[in-house]
């Protein structure tokens, strides 16, 4: 039973929690109608439903293309920054000297400075490397953008873990190695839940570096290929709002599989004692 002085918690969260579903419920539902009828009621149920869209999408379009390169591309990006940012943190947290600070300054400092300021010099590292026109281009772009908040997040908690646990363990004779891979990754697991996700909807969302680095079209992401749809006159809002829809799930899914992770991240060290 609620108690009186939760009623204005849960009705500002019950509030919030509509206003951010409101937009999946309008991409979804609009989806499912024909072009003229998203104009006459764009909120409501659709009157006459129409799959025609998602068949479209299937059939005529290169939508399993875009989306096997952009699950490649994210995906492998964020098991990089995960890997790296791991080794960075347990680096960072027991290398206690000045030149370690300012080399953790240095990653914080990607946190800070946007890396699409520097998307020129960007693309003629990219022309000069030969990986122009491929997804490939998009790995070290990607893993540069995650790796600052990584290390940053992940620093804060192996710094939480109680060095007796390492301790003891270099007396046994484990190496550092050993012991990264046996205590420090599995009690990170948390954290990595939380920089996986924050990771996620930017790189599988990103329009900006595909649409620098990428023409060809076998080699496009799920949102560069979605820009196919939008004609100079007029455009077929069913059947991008299709794709859309699909491309929100593989988001929507891990969320859901990793949200207990997510949680524990977010809570981890609020509560003492």
């Amino acid at each position: 039973m609620i108690k009186k002085k939760q009623i204005l918690p849960y009705t500002v969260l019950s509030i919030w929690s509509l206003v951010v579903l409101f937009p999946i419920w309008t991409m979804v539902i609009n989806s499912f109608k024909f072009k003229l009828s998203i104009y006459k009621d764009p909120f409501g149920l659709p009157t006459k439903w129409n799959f025609g869209s998602y068949l479209t999408v299937f059939s005529d379009s290169d939508f399993f293309v875009y989306f096997k390169n952009s699950l490649v591309v994210t995906i492998g990006s964020i098991i990089c920054i995960l890997v790296f940012g791991s080794l960075a943190a347990y680096a960072m947290a027991n290398w206690k000297s000045r030149f370690s600070k300012w080399i953790y300054l240095f990653f914080i400092a990607g946190l800070m400075v946007p890396l699409r300021i520097g998307s020129i010099n960007l693309l003629q590292i990219v022309k000069s490397l030969n990986l122009l026109n491929t997804y490939v281009s998009l790995f070290p772009i990607y893993i540069a953008m995650g790796l600052p908040m990584a290390t940053f997040v992940l620093t804060e908690f192996v710094r939480q873990i109680p060095e007796s646990l390492t301790e003891a363990a270099l007396i046994d004779g484990a190496r550092r190695s050993r012991i990264f891979v046996t205590i420090i990754v599995p009690l990170l697991r948390p954290a990595l839940g939380t920089v996986a996700i924050l990771n996620l909807v930017p790189l599988w969302n990103d329009l900006w570096f595909p649409l620098l680095f990428i023409t060809d079209e076998k080699q496009k992401t799920l949102i560069l290929g979605v820009t196919r749809l939008f004609g100079q006159y007029q455009t077929d809002w069913s059947r991008i709002l299709a794709v859309l829809t699909l491309s929100a799930i593989p988001v929507m899914g891990l969320y859901l599989l990793m949200s207990k992770q997510f949680i524990k991240g977010l809570t981890a060290g609020s509560v003492k004692g």
